[in-house]
């Protein structure tokens, strides 16, 4: 059996981690991008993040801004924007990262799987034919080709855009 360290988890299953300031989907400031909260595009109705522990390179998570937990308590207006929000991301990385396919979902309740079930949120996570290979089905490991900066580097000209087209000022 192989043994995989993870020292710098420790922290997190005792309980000990210290709890982030604000939700991740409300990244603090007004910047419509951060590299260092891996947000790639904000406006006055949805952010788009890099997740930070990604199911497969490019996995993005899509929220609306308002702190809300269930898919029902969003307005009409919220629910198209989000949408909008979703389409016009998946558009950024088929065009960047050539998948064959995408996962596109939430989870709704931590019950459901959400890890962040008080903030409404989507996954979507390109995916590419054989993308799990024997490591992650016997290893129980999943490997990602690119470096998540490099990923947020390449991606975000193409939100930065979107951003000028679809809010040229955040109220």
């Amino acid at each position: 059996m192989n043994t995989l360290w993870t020292p710098w988890r420790i922290d997190h299953v005792l309980g000990k981690a210290v709890k982030a300031a604000h939700c991740i989907f409300e990244p603090p400031g007004k910047d419509q991008h951060s590299k260092t909260d891996l947000l790639l595009y904000r406006d006055k109705h949805s952010v788009v993040l890099l997740n930070r522990f990604p199911y497969a390179n490019g996995h993005l998570l899509v929220a609306p801004c308002r702190h809300l937990a269930c898919i029902t308590e969003m307005s009409s207006d919220e629910n198209r924007y989000l949408m909008d929000t979703i389409q016009a991301a998946t558009g950024i990385l088929s065009r960047h990262l050539h998948p064959d396919g995408f996962n596109i979902g939430c989870n709704l309740g931590s019950t459901a799987g959400a890890g962040i079930a008080d903030h409404l949120h989507f996954h979507i996570v390109p995916r590419w034919n054989g993308d799990h290979n024997f490591i992650t089905v016997i290893g129980d490991i999943r490997t990602i080709p690119e470096h998540i900066d490099s990923t947020f580097d390449k991606l975000l000209p193409d939100f930065l855009e979107l951003f000028l087209k679809q809010t040229p000022s955040i109220p």
